[in-house]
């Protein structure tokens, strides 16, 4: 007899099916995870990267992308080995993962600004980005980031009974958060972060965009670096993807109702893990400073630090 399991799609996987899943999740998770190790033992064991704001930043987006895939690949799992968890330990599984989530766009707008005062303001960009208002940043992202979740914690506490915490259900947001408070907390605060993003990108895209025409101390390098916050709008363009991912679903579901679990599945890999691609080729392979450091380290050599001009 052929064993079957729960998927959150609701229908039984058989076995074969529901392993080929996992394993294609775990395998994704471990390579996406295996890049940014990389990337954060380059940044670690090279003390040149340790006092330019820059690349702080984009050690706290890696980080930051490293849980969130964690999270994802452990949420998946969970949701076949054990599919009704507890509410209160799923809980506080979403809050990191929705933490994790609202941080990316925060923090790609905040690397974006960065550029604009490097380009647009390069005599104050020392005075400005220092290292400690760089991390006081990163801790403000955070916070930032968190507070939809507690929102969200709050009203299950207002509205559910204590005994609802002690209950077994399927871990994902919707199905934890199911209130209409909660709907509209999270449709309210997605668009105000969207909307601050978006501006803040769109606005240093164009004054970077002015300061390269102007042919400046450095137009090479102001080229650049409109190239990278164009790439920033590529990567909040393919998280929000994740924001359309139910009307997606929907969709698909409607016209496909026999693949409902493929559908699912093929939208998760989508919209929340190829994403997560993306940052290593920005800083990773287009920076060249970081770029020689990391073949070292893929290499296991050290190299010489070779100080070249931002970009």
């Amino acid at each position: 007899m052929t064993s079957n399991f729960s998927s959150p799609s609701g229908r039984r996987d058989f076995f074969e099916e529901a392993l080929f899943k996992n394993l294609a999740v775990v395998l994704f998770g471990l390579v996406i995870n295996y890049i940014n190790g990389t990337l954060l033992y380059t940044f670690f064991t090279n003390v040149t990267f340790h006092s330019n704001s820059r690349y702080i930043l984009y050690m706290q987006l890696i980080i930051n992308d490293s849980i969130k895939m964690s999270f994802i690949v452990l949420l998946l799992v969970m949701s076949y080995v054990c599919p009704f968890l507890n509410v209160s330990v799923c809980i506080i599984l979403i809050l990191i993962g929705s933490n994790t989530h609202k941080n990316t766009p925060l923090n790609l707008a905040i690397m974006s600004i960065e550029r604009f005062v490097a380009i647009c303001h390069p005599l104050q960009h020392p005075l400005i980005c220092t290292v400690s208002r760089t991390y006081a940043l990163i801790a403000c992202i955070w916070v930032v980031g968190a507070i939809p979740g507690f929102i969200d914690v709050i009203v299950a506490f207002v509205l559910k009974p204590l005994s609802f915490f002690s209950t077994g259900r399927m871990c994902y947001h919707q199905n934890v958060f199911d209130s209409v408070h909660n709907y509209n907390n999270n449709y309210a605060t997605n668009i105000l972060y969207m909307c601050f993003v978006w501006i803040t990108l769109i606005y240093t895209y164009f004054r970077v965009m002015l300061s390269a025409k102007a042919a400046t101390s450095d137009p090479v390098s102001a080229r650049k670096a409109q190239i990278t916050i164009l790439l920033h709008g590529v990567q909040l363009l393919l998280c929000m993807l994740s924001y359309i991912t139910p009307v997606m679903d929907t969709t698909l579901i409607i016209l496909f109702p026999n693949f409902r679990s493929i559908i699912l599945f093929c939208n998760n890999i989508l919209t929340n893990m190829l994403p997560q691609l993306l940052s290593p080729l920005i800083y990773g392979l287009r920076d060249q400073k970081f770029k020689k450091h990391m073949k070292g380290s893929l290499l296991c050599m050290k190299t010489n630090p070779v100080m070249k001009p931002e970009t």
